[in-house]
């Protein structure tokens, strides 16, 4: 077996668009795809049907067949987008939703780099990820792998990802589109009309195309009634026509091989590869193979669109440099103690990024009584099995399928194995020695007894408490998706039943997204909170770098905490009589915050909320610039088509962040649009932030520019991009409800 295979049942495969009428669109082509095109016609004119239809057919889980005749060794693809899938000596890296709470995209692109780095060094010479699905319910299993439940953050860090990326190996922008919840995530239609489509859940995929992505992976579901590896609306309509896509795209097939369904319908939609076995399960027979061959000669599929398929799967590895020193595979991910397993260790050090990524992306949610930082306590109770390790090792369940010990990434084909991981407890117990502080611990989340013994006397009591999910995977009853949004382990009455001993109760939080906190959070003896989301192998290093103030807390939420779960717009649907469920995307696009902000639904936290351990006062509005003119076009290209600068700053928007307190730490100002009330648009919509670093008594300025396209719609009838007539608001503030500065257009 080749070195790369991937874990069974994780089958990905190629794919890519073509213009409606089947012609490759040389629109908005950058001379490096130009030249990577130019060197794929030449190998291509080389290769018999056969050789073609190989470059996009695999013959193993993981892999596209070799063409010696052009000296193309096939493609090695490899899950996660958090770090080099079932590989020994990598690294795993916080989760992207952690990276979103950041705000910071120097971090984000470093992140990206480092992971490059080590996909490049495996050899692995297409990377699955980064995922950017949106988080449109609160309780979807996969919400954790990608960037939150806004589309212009989830954008930003899709970019930043994907840019860095690609300077050491190809990144995939997945899953496209409409993928938001695990339960019939195979048999099922989202139904999703034209306007949310391009306003809400396409931008990443737009963002990843400017980026230079050149691997698209396609969705298992249905859109609108047709599934997505055979969609024409959004893989030759949007994606290759109005995205100008130049790239190939990545079908992610799983055990039930469910996103292949035909040969020529599918060729003839966008489909350009697919792994063998998917007409079922162990068949090791092909829609593509030696069927798209048969298609070809019985004339259903035209030479012509399987010499484009080819040429764009060459034409990618042309671009990224792939056919010349590329690194060979040296692992083998069924298998990390075979003899071709290298043992290559690609980590460098990168775990110091890992650290500052978990520190940065921790948020600050509640502190009364200037609990944190911690001062020395002369005891401190550590109660929660969220603060230890796993009973069977960081890497013991398969894929992370257990929520046992500190929770630092969900479950599913979206993980890394560990190098190691540090837990809170050990990283606490070392810190506190440094002050002399006696530490006592229970791990049991059940034991209440235990659990006030601990936190009984104590000068402050620490209780970890956690929330799990991932992919189709049933873990303790929940089935990919979360079950609810309340904590696991009856983490509600660990917490109650630490306040009830410990006037000075700190709560922390690693989980996959928000958590229903009412049970306790006006508690008065929980005077801090503190979300560590999933932090990846540094977890115990860095929340405890926050705890004690070596790091002064700047995370913000990338998704709104509520009340209750059906303060959502949209929710996960749990059970079928169908065979092909319609998931009805009626809340249009007011999904988290926007759907908040239109119903005037009062959040426990708002998106974009984070507390730090000084303050900051914002002032000096100005707003310079004009947003019209020019008339956007339709067609091939027309949403990054430089229709009078459709991208290009056009807007500036300046203002001063002071910091009025006595630490030095990094402010996030964001900023909002309002269009129009015609416009039926949310109240605000993010466009604009950054992480600034400010010393006491400082100042900032701060300058955000936006293009066209950030205060545009998509006008359904025309088909095109348009700013609106009318009064345009633009606001500045720490968070979506905390406004600082206002002003209009």
């Amino acid at each position: 077996m080749h070195l790369s295979r991937i874990l069974a049942g994780i089958l990905p495969a190629i794919l890519s668009v073509i213009t409606s009428n089947g012609q490759q669109s040389t629109a908005n082509i950058s001379p490096a795809w130009k030249a990577a095109y130019a060197k794929a016609d030449k190998a291509l004119a080389n290769l018999a049907l056969e050789d073609k239809v190989n470059v996009m057919t695999a013959r193993c889980i993981g892999n596209t067949s070799p063409v010696p005749s052009i000296s193309f060794p096939g493609f090695c693809l490899e899950d996660s987008p958090l770090g080099v899938r079932l590989a020994s000596n990598v690294s795993a890296f916080p989760a992207a939703i952690n990276v979103a709470s950041t705000f910071n995209r120097t971090l984000m692109r470093q992140r990206g780099e480092a992971m490059g780095a080590e996909f490049r060094g495996k050899g692995v010479n297409v990377a699955l990820g980064p995922m950017m699905n949106l988080m449109r319910a609160p309780a979807a299993g996969r919400n954790w792998e990608g960037f939150g439940g806004d589309p212009f953050l989830s954008g930003e860090g899709a970019f930043e990802t994907i840019t860095a990326l690609i300077v050491s190996t190809s990144a995939t922008a997945k899953h496209f589109v409409n993928n938001e919840q695990e339960h019939f995530r195979t048999t099922s239609s989202s139904n999703v009309d034209d306007r949310r489509q391009h306003e809400v859940y396409t931008i990443p995929f737009l963002r990843s195309v400017q980026a230079g992505v050149a691997a698209i992976m396609c969705s298992y579901n249905q859109i609108n009634s047709t599934y997505a590896c055979e969609n024409d609306k959004t893989l030759n309509g949007i994606l290759k026509g109005e995205l100008g896509f130049q790239g190939c795209n990545v079908a992610h097939f799983f055990a039930d091989w469910g996103a292949t369904h035909s040969t020529a319908p599918a060729v003839l939609s966008g489909l350009d590869a697919t792994m063998p076995g998917d007409h079922a399960p162990g068949s090791n027979s092909s829609f593509f193979g030696t069927n798209l061959i048969a298609a070809v000669q019985n004339g259903s599929v035209p030479e012509s669109r399987v010499d484009d398929m080819a040429r764009r799967i060459l034409a990618a590895w042309f671009l990224l440099g792939q056919d010349e020193n590329y690194p060979p595979v040296n692992f083998d991910s069924h298998n990390n103690s075979a003899p071709d397993d290298q043992q290559v260790d690609v980590q460098g050090d990168h775990k110091i990024l890992i650290r500052e990524i978990g520190k940065a992306s921790t948020v600050l949610l509640k502190n009364i009584k200037n609990t944190l930082p911690l001062k020395k306590q002369k005891t401190i109770g550590i109660i929660g099995n969220g603060a230890g390790p796993n009973s069977r090792g960081p890497n013991g369940y398969p894929d992370r399928t257990g929520d046992d010990g500190v929770l630092a990434m969900g479950w599913g084909s979206g993980t890394a194995n560990f190098p190691y991981l540090i837990t809170p407890l050990d990283a606490i117990t070392a810190r506190a020695a440094e002050d002399g502080s006696t530490v006592s611990s229970t791990l049991n989340d059940t034991d209440l007894v235990a659990a006030a013994n601990v936190a009984s006397g104590k000068d402050v009591a620490l209780v970890f408490i956690t929330a799990d999910s991932g992919e189709s995977s049933n873990v303790e009853g929940n089935q990919g998706d979360r079950n609810d949004l309340q904590a696991w382990h009856s983490g509600d009455a660990l917490v109650e039943q630490v306040a009830k001993f410990s006037a000075n109760t700190i709560v922390v939080v690693n989980s996959v997204g928000p958590i229903v906190v009412e049970a306790w959070i006006d508690h008065p003896n929980v005077t801090a909170v503190v979300w560590s989301g999933l932090p990846g192998q540094e977890a115990g290093n860095s929340v405890t770098d926050i705890l004690y103030g070596a790091y002064n807390p700047s995370g913000r939420l990338p998704y709104t905490i509520g009340k209750s779960i059906t303060d959502y717009a949209a929710q996960v649907i749990y059970t079928s009589a169908v065979p092909i469920l319609p998931i009805a995307y009626s809340e249009g696009i007011f999904i988290d915050y926007r759907h908040f902000d239109a119903a005037e639904i009062a959040p426990r936290f708002e998106f974009g909320f984070g507390l730090s351990y000084t303050e900051f006062a914002y002032s000096k509005l100005s707003i310079r610039g004009n947003p019209r003119g020019g008339q956007a076009p339709t067609g091939p290209g027309s949403s990054l088509d430089p229709w009078c600068a459709l991208h290009d700053p056009v807007v500036s928007v300046q203002f001063t962040v002071r910091n009025t307190g006595a630490v030095a730490g990094h402010e996030v100002p964001q900023l909002y649009v309002s269009l129009p009330a015609s416009t039926n648009s949310p109240p605000r919509m993010l466009k604009g932030f950054d992480s600034v670093f400010v010393t006491p008594g400082a100042s900032r300025v701060v300058t955000l520019q936006l293009s066209r396209f950030d205060f545009a719609m998509w006008d359904v009838v025309q088909q095109r991009w348009v700013v609106p007539a009318g009064k345009i608001g633009i606001s500045v503030g720490a968070s979506s409800r905390d406004i600082r500065l206002s002003g209009s257009l």
